[in-house]
């Protein structure tokens, strides 16, 4: 029932994960089905390879954030 909403109406994507600033994991809020954002900004599935490009991907983001504000503090 959930898929035939969304093969009517479309899908209805929320932000379920933030990977970056630019990249983010979407699902749709119906059918659970997840997209996210490819290198090039296409709205694409999420497949497993994509899943573990985000984590690795955030994992960075998230390191980088910590030692430009510890580089901040300590600059202060």
């Amino acid at each position: 029932m959930k898929n035939v909403y969304c093969s009517l109406f479309g899908h209805d994507y929320k932000v379920s994960k933030e990977v970056t600033y630019h990249v983010k994991e979407y699902k749709c809020k119906n059918c659970k089905s997840e997209m996210t954002i490819d290198g090039n900004g296409k709205f694409i599935p999420l497949t497993p390879k994509f899943k573990e490009i985000n984590t690795v991907l955030h994992r960075v983001h998230t390191k980088r954030l910590e030692k430009s504000q510890r580089f901040f503090i300590l600059d202060l």
